[in-house]
């Protein structure tokens, strides 16, 4: 392993990064993994954070791995490659891709509730996951902030394989991943100590306990 947990992750990236702090930027975490990564990072530079709810397509026979991805908005972007390898049929695409929709609702308001997605026209985006295995998830979040016209995205992960590492640079006008990973096979998960799968107690813990999190205004 190289890093002991997702905490540590975030702050050696937080050290890559310091050219950004208190600069006018924003720290959007993809959850659940990438959240304490992202909370590091935010608190480090003095920076807004926020979550972009994106999520793999999961394959059915194999939850761990994603054929695409669903951005918040629901729109899909799917690995036509992989598919072709899969051999699913439409309807078991198509029940896959309503079951990631479902989640991402759910996931949305339980941990951000009616608070509107933040302004990110002209702003430094630094998107952040905890770590790059297929990619799209990624690659989905990337474009759905530049729609959204920021001055700059900033791809920001602890580890990632090279093909996707390469994958993903030309989509974003930076990257930094601290480790780069060759080999045929890749999962996050063997660049960690300490890691596993965090649940929906834990992300909204994380959220109230950070001082960056845009936090519901009182009426």
């Amino acid at each position: 392993y190289i890093f002991n947990d997702r905490k540590e992750a975030g702050q050696l990236l937080a050290e890559k990064l310091v050219r950004y702090k208190d600069s006018d930027g924003i720290v959007l975490g993809i959850p659940a993994g990438g959240l304490p990564v992202a909370k590091e990072i935010a608190e480090r530079l003095n920076l807004p954070m926020d979550l972009i709810i994106a999520r793999k397509i999961q394959i059915p026979y194999n939850p761990e791995t994603g054929f695409g991805a669903m951005d918040p908005d629901g729109e899909v972007i799917l690995d036509e490659r992989l598919l072709g390898q899969l051999g699913l049929t439409r309807e078991e695409i198509e029940i896959q891709k309503k079951k990631t929709g479902n989640i991402i609702k759910r996931r949305n308001q339980i941990f951000r509730g009616d608070r509107p997605f933040p302004s990110l026209k002209d702003k430094i985006v630094i998107v952040v996951d905890d770590g790059l295995a297929s990619g799209y998830t990624m690659l989905s979040s990337i474009r759905y902030i530049k729609k959204r016209n920021p001055l700059k995205v900033i791809v920001s992960v602890p580890t990632g394989s090279q093909r996707i590492v390469d994958f993903i640079l030309p989509e974003g006008e930076e990257l930094v991943c601290l480790n780069i990973r060759g080999g045929l096979s890749f999962a996050v998960a063997d660049a960690y100590r300490k890691w596993y799968d965090l649940s929906d107690e834990e992300v909204i813990s994380l959220l109230r306990n950070s001082r960056n999190f845009f936090k519901k205004k009182r009426s």
